[in-house]
């Protein structure tokens, strides 16, 4: 499901399957493990900037600040244009999915573009993806690359970055390979 083309071809069940991720990522609580990142970087001098791949928003919903973090695989909590008529991306927040239990597929109404009408779909960079609408973290790109260079010895903590997609593994390792924590079962 993680391709657009299949909100081209089964609008509705991919709407389902990110539709239930919605809801369930809007539902969750942030577990413990982010408060105690929250107080480590309240420690630092600088404080803290977080590189993640994850969609789900639970790093600005544990109270880690807007401008210090970088989601380099977009957000779920906002939607783009499926033709991507504009670089604009907008809140998905009055988007309230009802899917249905035993077909997976979206009963509520499709989400569409507020520019051109066309079905809209989650600002997710997917595999195969060349609509991907990225302005909103190339911002926040901007943002890192400039705490970054306010540094003099920073220090990485990595936690869980899978081998899968390696996205985390090699920003920590071409970043601060010489102070690594890695952290990962």
């Amino acid at each position: 499901m993680a391709n657009p083309a299949r909100f081209a071809e089964q609008p509705k069940l991919a709407w389902g399957f990110y539709g239930h991720r919605l809801n369930l990522y809007r539902d969750t609580v942030p577990h413990e493990g982010f408060s105690i990142m929250r107080r480590w970087a309240d420690r630092m001098l600088r404080g803290a900037f977080v590189f993640t791949s994850n969609v789900d928003g639970q790093f600005q919903k544990a109270g880690f600040s807007e401008d210090h973090v970088h989601e380099c695989h977009g957000s779920i909590h906002s939607l783009q244009c499926m033709n991507a008529c504009t670089n604009d991306t907008w809140s998905a927040e009055d988007v309230l999915p009802l899917v249905n239990e035993k077909t997976s597929e979206l009963e509520s109404p499709m989400p569409r573009c507020p520019h051109c009408g066309t079905l809209a779909r989650p600002n997710i960079l997917m595999f195969g993806d060349w609509g991907w609408v990225d302005a909103p973290y190339e911002k926040q790109r901007e943002g890192l690359a400039g705490w970054m260079s306010s540094l003099t010895e920073p220090v990485t903590i990595e936690l869980g970055a899978g081998k899968g997609l390696p996205t985390v593994r090699r920003f920590s390792e071409r970043y601060a390979a010489q102070r690594l924590i890695r952290i990962n079962l």
